[in-house]
């Protein structure tokens, strides 16, 4: 077996030395670079079309005229500290702040999706967000979400915290999932939380209450109040139910404004609950 000669190795070490001599050499290059590199703008971008903080309050967590960050050296500014201050900011789930090398500081903003506006019986008035966080009303903005109130026991200390009570995750549970089809979020406007911590829905279109009781089985429901809508509905009116009662997934009952009756005929069957489904899924 053949050795390799000595100077092949001798070659190569010298190649790998003075590789890594030039990336020092380089990386000196850059830092000094910076170093001497000045912040000449700041650019914001805050994507989506809900606005709960705008580029003017962002200058201002920032700092931007207070401290005077254009026309400062970019070696003196405290990128990680910018970063921090946005993401204190309860409307901001995510915040990326850094310098290109023309010295221009990009900062790039996510803000909280509310999905759920809350009025608890205590009079306290927030946002719960896609991710289950409480978060406070924004001065700026007002989303047109799910409104939900009545017997509503969860408390807001004014910060982003999460849910601490079984009525919350049940509306919660429920206001996404409304939200994710879009003929439920069209329709279903309010809930309403009974004495008994039971969930009433209020349509946009008609006058009757939806009762959904809890947020178990809300597919099951919803297609049986779908299939109540396209078989029941048709035929007598859409203001002639003062209560439509869906807790139970094998059945609808109704009951009448004028002789507030439960209308026993007004059950729809699983199958035929299926089928409808898939007729609108076509």
């Amino acid at each position: 077996m053949f050795k390799k000669p000595i100077w092949r190795k001798v070659f190569i070490g010298l190649g790998w030395l003075t590789t890594l001599s030039g990336v020092i050499v380089l990386m000196s290059f850059i830092n000094i670079k910076k170093a001497e590199v000045v912040c000449k703008d700041i650019k914001i971008y805050i994507p989506g079309s809900q606005y709960f903080i705008d580029k003017e309050e962002v200058d201002n967590i920032l700092g931007v005229q207070s401290d005077g960050l254009i026309g400062r050296k970019v070696d003196n500014i405290n990128i990680h500290l910018l970063e921090t201050k946005l993401k204190a900011n309860p409307f901001i789930e995510f915040a990326k702040v850094y310098v290109d090398m023309d010295g221009v500081i990009m900062v790039e903003i996510s803000q909280r999706q509310p999905i759920l506006r809350v009025v608890n019986r205590f009079d306290q008035d927030y946002y719960i967000d896609q991710h289950g966080l409480k978060i406070p009303l924004s001065p700026n903005f007002t989303a047109k979400v799910l409104v939900a109130n009545g017997f509503v026991d969860e408390l807001f200390a004014n910060r982003v915290d999460s849910l601490h009570t079984d009525i919350a995750k049940q509306l919660f549970k429920t206001a996404d999932f409304i939200r994710r089809d879009s003929l439920w979020n069209a329709q279903i406007v309010q809930v309403y939380v009974d004495q008994n911590h039971e969930l009433e829905l209020i349509p946009r279109v008609g006058n009757q209450r939806i009762l959904l009781g809890n947020a178990d089985s809300l597919k099951i429901k919803f297609d049986n109040l779908l299939a109540f809508y396209k078989q029941a509905l048709p035929k007598v009116g859409q203001d002639t139910y003062k209560t439509i009662n869906i807790k139970y997934t094998n059945q609808i009952v109704g009951v009448k404004n004028t002789i507030l009756k439960t209308d026993s005929a007004a059950k729809a069957k699983p199958d035929s609950t299926k089928q409808v489904t898939t007729q609108l899924q076509h």
